[in-house]
């Protein structure tokens, strides 16, 4: 090799040695970072990947669930269709909801309990038995006694239960209660059956974790969890409202199913959503396990549900109505009208009366008394207080069983509540005596008047002003003054209207 030739093989080793180098350095580098990006078509260098030691101990409900899911059953109602014409699903409302628009937030949410089939029928196909409804149901006996909801089961003849393992048992509808939406079936089998029991719901506290359980769209054996959102929710369902709201994912199906504590015990059985979609939206409420236990005993007792009646109507006692009779606070139940003949008027409670106790626990919210009365059994003697010309008196009701019809302690429109101002002692009304003299009658408002915005409209009969009979326009303007005198801001108006009582507070300068 000549010298030349040595030298250049000299500087291409160097420079080729160089190069080694670097690309081994970057090499390193790159393997400290994760990869290597040398040149294109090089194969990535990965580091060792980023993991806990210990997994995050996250809250579980599969303890409870192993425990309590064998007691959950679907509940599949069949009915029998009309012989001729066409088939009309029945309707599965919650009382109170039959009369809502289609639009409305708060329908029902098991809509297939809703779809008509509108096909006719041949003469061949008369009297055939076919499925109406689907919900869900849980055991609180092991000899088979089930709890599910009134509107899964109304409308039906024949019940199937369908157990965790897919077994199918028939079922007797031992009772039914609408006015809470609950109802009880007992399986026909003998054997013992795993049942679970009832919460003390009065510990529930809103932010608790629950657990729900239950058929949604037939799937059965569905869990869902989520927490306590609010208590003593009123959605209009009725006369009892007091429902648990829960988060926890309800849809079609759940109807009758069981909400759990975290101790496996029902705190409340699920039986509507708020939902504009149909679908959860996590908005759900539940029948407090307090008033399920109660209805749930006499229904498996007597197949029927006893409630005291006193025969009032009641509404909303507002601050513009505290303020007119001298009440500090705005609680209580104003009694509309007090039924002749019933208990609360033999007694000799009245209309204008405000109840602000039963057997000495106070009444917050009105239907608190429609809900303490119920609970209480016919025949027994009660104690009621009530508020009347700025005083307390205490009246002894004996309560009789509540009629068919759903009177007990019903709670009417409160009138539309306004801010206290300076207004005129006529507060905009124009009055003539009435033709039975009991009254005046209202025969023109003044647009914009404190009257006109209170709700009064011509036509109704004015009968007292703060429990006084009035009988001429200048009444109006003495039971103002009155009331100035007594440091009241507001009078009470008792307006009748199509022959239908209520009271307006009307406030004054």
């Amino acid at each position: 090799m000549s010298e030349e030739q040595n030298v250049t093989s000299k500087k291409i080793t160097s420079k080729t040695r160089n190069r080694l180098v670097a690309a081994v350095a970057s090499a390193a580098i790159a393997g400290a970072v994760g990869f290597s990006a040398i040149s294109s078509g090089t194969v990535p260098v990965f580091a060792e990947p980023v993991k806990l030691d210990r997994p995050v101990q996250a809250p579980s409900f599969a303890d409870v669930v192993d425990v309590v899911t064998p007691a959950v059953v679907s509940v599949r109602i069949s009915g029998e269709a009309p012989e001729t014409g066409t088939v009309a699903t029945p309707f599965f409302d919650m009382p109170g909801f039959d009369n809502l628009p289609p639009n409305h937030p708060l329908r029902r949410f098991f809509d297939e309990f809703q779809r008509r089939d509108e096909q006719p029928r041949g003469p061949q196909q008369r009297r055939r038995t076919r499925p109406v409804a689907q919900g869900s149901g849980f055991f609180i006996s092991g000899d088979g006694y089930i709890v599910t909801n009134n509107h899964v089961v109304e409308g039906g003849n024949q019940y199937t239960v369908v157990l965790e393992d897919g077994t199918e048992l028939q079922a007797d509808l031992i009772g039914k209660d609408p006015r809470t939406d609950l109802a009880v079936l007992k399986v026909k089998a003998d054997r013992e059956f795993t049942y679970v029991t009832w919460a003390n719901d009065d510990a529930a506290r809103v932010g608790d974790w629950v657990v729900a359980v239950g058929n949604p769209f037939g799937l059965g054996g569905t869990v869902t969890a989520g927490i306590v959102s609010a208590r003593g929710r009123e959605i209009g369902a009725g006369n009892y409202d007091d429902f648990l709201q829960i988060d926890a994912a309800v849809n079609q199906g759940n109807s009758g199913g069981p909400t759990f504590n975290l101790a496996g015990e029902v705190v409340g059985v699920n039986t509507a959503i708020f939902s504009p979609s149909g679908g959860n939206v996590g908005i759900a409420f539940a029948i407090p396990a307090s008033l399920a236990k109660t209805v749930v005993e006499q229904l498996i007792e007597d197949g029927s549900v006893e409630r005291g009646y006193m025969g009032v109507s009641i509404q909303e006692v507002t601050p513009q109505i505290a303020e007119s009779l001298g009440l500090q606070d705005a609680r209580g139940a104003l009694i509309n009208s007090a039924n002749s003949g019933d208990p609360a008027a033999r007694a000799g409670i009245q209309a204008g009366d405000v109840v602000i106790a039963v057997n000495g626990k106070t009444i917050a919210p009105p239907r608190e008394l429609a809900r303490t009365v119920a609970a209480i059994q016919p025949g027994t003697e009660i104690d009621v207080t009530v508020w009347r010309n700025g005083k307390s008196q205490d009246f002894s009701v004996t309560l009789t069983e509540m009629p068919d019809t759903d009177q007990v302690a019903s709670a009417a429109p409160s009138a539309p509540s306004q801010d206290e101002g300076g207004q005129p002692a006529s507060f905009g009304l124009t009055v003539a005596p009435a033709d039975d003299g009991n009254g005046l009658v209202v025969t023109d408002v003044e647009p914009g008047s404190v009257a006109e915005e209170n709700g009064i409209q011509p036509g109704d009969v004015i009968r007292a002003i703060n429990s006084q009979p009035v009988t001429t326009a200048g009444d109006l303007k003495k039971a103002a003054d009155a009331a100035s005198s007594a440091g009241r801001g507001a009078v009470l108006l008792q307006v009748v209207r199509d022959d239908a009582n209520r009271f307006v507070a009307l406030p004054i300068g």
